[in-house]
């Protein structure tokens, strides 16, 4: 099916839902977050060729946080690669540039969470990347899991594996190798039973592969992912990262959403904040900077 028949541009109405929305009491069914992603964070010279701005992604950044407080949502997260490497990395480096852009989300006044991106690993291992990031409310040791807020249910995956079942790790793994191992789909078929609420999923790679310029910008084994999801008509959207142009669908009644990114330009900025409504039946994305809003029909 095509956008236009399921996306319109939020309206004034919509515009006053979503703001509504965003207090931290909110109603049963009712929900906001703040969602970035890509941001990139660096101490280095722009790539110019990839139209990477990492140094200035720390100032987009800050925006996005500040305007999350202004709001008030119930929480914010990052759908991975918050931080990026030096051009020739060292270990002491890649570590505080992930302690200086975390501390500019520990700025935000409420719950925050992460979902993995290659490049947060790109040199450093996923327990060095846990240890300095906050998860409200989930051990440090969980690189995927779940939490409910007002009758809710959030998923956060880690797609973070490699096609063979090995957990990226210090820049062992290719760029499009990206994989959920049969452990974590377990994992998820068995979360989705357990809940009885609708439910939302984060994950950094795209699972939504039919439909990009480039399937291997998706998780490998997306099918898979997808066919569980399906099951039980749970879960209502998917939020995404990594392709830094963003991306939608409609898909066997799920929505596939991908964010667009921080770091790209120099001026650029993409964040947005997320109403979910189950009882009017709607999602509504109020963007901020090149992220346009547009408001999800449920079905």
């Amino acid at each position: 099916m095509k956008r236009r028949d399921f996306i319109t541009k939020t309206l004034c109405s919509g515009l006053a839902l979503s703001l509504s929305s965003c207090r931290s009491n909110s109603p049963q069914g009712t929900c906001t977050f703040g969602l970035v992603t890509d941001v990139h964070y660096a101490d280095r010279d722009p790539k110019l060729e990839w139209n990477r701005y990492y140094r200035n992604a720390f100032d987009k950044f800050k925006i996005a946080i500040d305007y999350f407080n202004t709001h008030n949502p119930n929480f914010a997260i990052c759908l991975g690669d918050i931080k990026d490497q030096k051009k020739q990395p060292t270990l002491d480096s890649t570590l505080s540039f992930l302690e200086k852009i975390e501390n500019v989300f520990s700025l935000f006044r409420g719950n925050r969470y992460h979902a993995l991106g290659n490049h947060d690993l790109d040199s450093i291992s996923k327990t060095q990347f846990l240890d300095r990031v906050t998860n409200t409310g989930i051990d440090k040791n969980q690189s995927y899991y779940s939490f409910d807020v007002n009758n809710i249910h959030f998923i956060v995956l880690d797609s973070c594996f490699r096609q063979d079942g090995v957990p990226y790790d210090s820049g062992n793994f290719q760029w499009f190798d990206a994989s959920i191992p049969s452990e974590e789909l377990l994992w998820l078929e068995k979360d989705l039973n357990q809940t009885r609420y609708p439910s939302i999923v984060f994950v950094h790679h795209p699972l939504d592969d039919f439909n990009l310029p480039d399937k291997r910008i998706s998780i490998s084994n997306a099918g898979d992912v997808r066919s569980i999801l399906e099951k039980n008509d749970k879960v209502k959207a998917v939020f995404q990262g990594h392709h830094h142009d963003g991306n939608y669908c409609l898909h066997n009644n799920i929505h596939y959403y991908t964010m667009k990114s921080v770091v790209d330009g120099p001026i650029e900025n993409n964040y947005a904040l997320v109403s979910v409504d189950m009882e009017q039946s709607k999602i509504s994305i109020q963007g901020k900077g090149d992220t346009d809003s547009v408001d999800f029909a449920l079905i």
